[in-house]
């Protein structure tokens, strides 16, 4: 999953003048290795230039924004966004970067020093040393790295990373034809790590399986339709041996002989009736929080793991999937509808309908066709199935 890159900051008489987005954006054009090839339309490309040339408003920064901040080991590109801007995701228009690079800011390592410039009113980034007062200097470096380890993650990842092969949702029901656990070693009822399972149907070549429960239906909130299912993570297996349908019994008849499997990571005791799916390849693609481009809005599904409610740092189905326009990355807002209230000033106890507030952000991480997975990164009040979503 390691993949090199060189990066290559310009140096010359007008360093001083350069903003981060323009020396990033210079970086990435000298990888040796080529970038996903997102699609930027002239708009979006348009909208890039003119924040890379007008930076910020002062009244976005955040009351207590630092001079400068020198990145260290475990800072997040949300995390040094927030130390400058209210709004952590409009980071594009502080640094003044390229679309092209907004879902790549793999160029921001330990040891680099930002610099908040607001000398013409404007605030901009700039990275590099300070000389004398405000101006500074980029020197000429080669860097070379690996994407995934030495630059900064976009936000915590440890947050997300559990849930990049435990949450999923299938396209139908299609567990229902998956290879199922049949019977437990020595007739236990429940299956921990190192214990054997035997397993029937096709588990064509592949080796490591996730285990999961019975899938249940997630349902859209207003209109009821199903959107996909989701079933409860259980564990990992690895096939061990083949079975055979071959063996013929004393009473010569053939014999069915199932598969056996070795649990070897558990969330919760396997059982008879679980289901196996292949693991897939982990999406380590260190995407960046941006609000979307058009018209976003939806509701809660679920809350995963089945709670009522979800606090911060746990996840949350949505239902708006690629298909609408939903990317990974995607910061959204989190709204309660508005209560009931009675005027009580009013002889005629007028009942009121409250202004909806607003009480949370989300990160969207995982994408599919019609729903997806967010992450709860800020929020006041529990969430619950049904509350809303919209752009930031």
């Amino acid at each position: 999953m390691t993949r090199s890159v060189t990066s290559i900051l310009l140096c010359s008489s007008h360093a001083a003048t350069l903003s981060l987005g323009l020396a990033l954006a210079l970086g990435w054009a000298a990888q040796s290795v080529a970038a996903p090839n997102f699609p930027v339309s002239e708009q979006q490309r348009g909208t890039a230039q003119k924040v890379a040339t007008a930076g910020v408003a002062l009244s976005e920064l955040a009351p207590n924004a630092p001079d400068s901040h020198t990145v260290v080991r475990g800072d997040t590109l949300w995390g040094i966004s927030g130390l400058f801007l209210k709004s952590p995701w409009r980071w594009p228009e502080l640094w003044g970067m390229n679309l092209d690079q907004i879902r790549n800011p793999h160029l921001i390592f330990p040891g680099q020093t930002l610099y908040l410039d607001t000398s013409d009113g404007r605030a901009r980034l700039r990275v590099g040393k300070a000389i004398d007062g405000d101006v500074v200097k980029l020197s000429p470096k080669v860097r070379g790295s690996t994407l995934d380890y030495k630059a900064i993650a976009s936000i915590p990842f440890n947050l997300i990373e559990p849930f990049l092969n435990e949450a999923v949702i299938f396209e139908g029901n299609a567990l229902d034809n998956a290879p199922r656990i049949v019977a437990t070693q020595e007739g236990r009822v429940l299956l921990t790590r190192g214990d054997k399972a035997y397993v029937r149907g096709d588990v064509g070549k592949d080796t490591v399986f996730r285990i999961f429960r019975e899938a249940k239906p997630l349902k859209d909130p207003t209109t009821n339709e199903i959107l996909g299912f989701e079933a409860p993570y259980v564990g990992t297996a690895e096939f061990a041996r083949s079975g055979t349908n071959s063996r013929v019994a004393s009473s010569g008849s053939p014999e069915t002989v199932p598969d056996t499997f070795i649990v070897t990571s558990i969330r919760e005791e396997a059982n008879i009736g679980d289901r196996l799916a292949p693991i897939t390849a982990r999406e380590y693609d260190n995407y960046a929080p941006h609000a979307p481009q058009a018209e976003l809005s939806g509701q809660i599904v679920s809350v995963y793991g089945g709670a009522v409610t979800a606090g911060q740092n746990q996840i949350v189905a949505l239902n708006r999937g690629k298909g609408d326009g939903v990317e990974r990355g995607h910061v959204l807002a989190l709204w309660h509808d508005g209560s009931k209230a009675i005027d009580r000033t009013d002889d005629r106890l007028t009942e009121l309908t409250l202004p909806d507030e607003r009480h949370g952000v989300l990160f969207v991480f995982r994408v599919f066709e019609r729903m997806s997975y967010a992450l709860i990164l800020s929020v006041q009040e529990p969430v619950r199935v049904g509350d809303r979503f919209t752009q930031p």
